[in-house]
């Protein structure tokens, strides 16, 4: 009986142990999390306020989809003037041969291909064909899009479909596609246009707007998973919120203050997008500020929101006239 006692007694005293031991590591492990977490943002908030340097993307391959018109043609055009190789995608043969026309008459370096981005097999098949036609594809930019602006019970299924086959499906099979390349050598740049519609609920833009939160969403969760595989991943994921840019997709827009909220050209977005993609933003409106404001306005209650919106009365009309 005494030994027996001796032994329970011994491992009480090593159970007290291992937890005085638990409650002193989470205690340590809270400490380094307040400093790491209060250093960031002191950090984040620095960069604020500084120039952050911009990749050097010369010579690399820069892959965009939607390359044949509007901001994709606008960023082939520039990614090739500061030495890119651009590899055009759009599923017009005739305007994406235009902007590698364009892009090779100024002296850059482009190669077109049609793909129906809606096909995942096409893309499966072009995908491959480009990597043993050029190799590595250190960016690639899901631009691609289509924004039919109706209330929600006049789309059609198909047009609904189609809206997110192209605006979200899409992006998933050329991510597909080109990713693992990646995460082999471990560097890379994946582009995603999301839209202001991505960060607001907007009338006659329902199934639009779904896409565009999809966006922002797989981006946000993919960039996790990434960290998560590899917390030393050099990838960068670059969620772009363009508002409204005068490529003939937005027919009726609609703004009280026009000098303050006008339509954005798309050169300027385009700068715009390729200045985020080479800082390594992981997210960048187009005016910058609107992330910001989407975060602010999410703390103020939604009636009071509504009364600004109300106010501003800025939008799309339909298109169905």
């Amino acid at each position: 009986m005494h030994n027996n006692n001796s032994r329970n007694g011994a491992g009480s005293t090593v159970g007290q142990n291992n937890d005085i031991y638990n409650i002193v590591l989470l205690i340590v492990d809270i400490v380094i999390l307040v400093f790491k977490f209060w250093l960031t943002i002191i950090e984040e908030t620095v960069k604020l306020f500084t120039t952050r340097p911009q990749a050097n993307v010369s010579g690399q391959f820069v892959l965009i989809t939607g390359a044949g018109h509007g901001m994709g043609k606008e960023m082939a055009l520039q990614y090739a003037g500061i030495g890119a190789k651009v590899i055009c995608w759009d599923i017009n043969d005739q305007t994406n041969s235009q902007t590698v026309k364009e892009i090779k008459q100024a002296g850059g370096t482009a190669y077109g291909y049609v793909c129906n981005v809606v096909k995942r097999e096409d893309i499966m098949e072009l995908a491959s064909r480009i990597r043993k036609e050029h190799g590595f594809v250190s960016v690639v930019v899901n631009n691609a899009g289509i924004m039919p602006c109706h209330p929600l019970l006049e789309h059609t299924e198909q047009e609904t479909r189609l809206m997110y086959d192209i605006n979200v499906l899409a992006h998933y099979w050329i991510i597909q596609a080109f990713l693992p390349d990646m995460i082999e050598r471990n560097e890379g740049s994946i582009v995603a246009l999301s839209s202001c519609a991505g960060l607001f609920g907007l009338a006659n833009l329902v199934p639009y707007c779904g896409t565009k939160f999809a966006v922002r969403g797989y981006m946000a969760a993919l960039a996790e998973e990434l960290r998560q595989k590899n917390p030393q991943t050099n990838i960068k994921l670059t969620t772009i919120y363009p508002y409204m840019i005068d490529t003939g997709l937005c027919k009726n827009p609609r703004y009280r203050f026009p000098n303050a909220m006008k339509l954005i050209s798309p050169k300027d977005a385009a700068a715009s997008i390729i200045e985020a993609q080479r800082q390594g933003l992981e997210e960048a409106a187009i005016p910058r500020h609107f992330v910001a404001v989407e975060k602010l306005g999410r703390l103020i209650p939604r009636k009071a929101m509504r009364l600004v919106n109300d106010f501003l009365d800025t939008g799309v009309d339909t298109d169905k006239m």
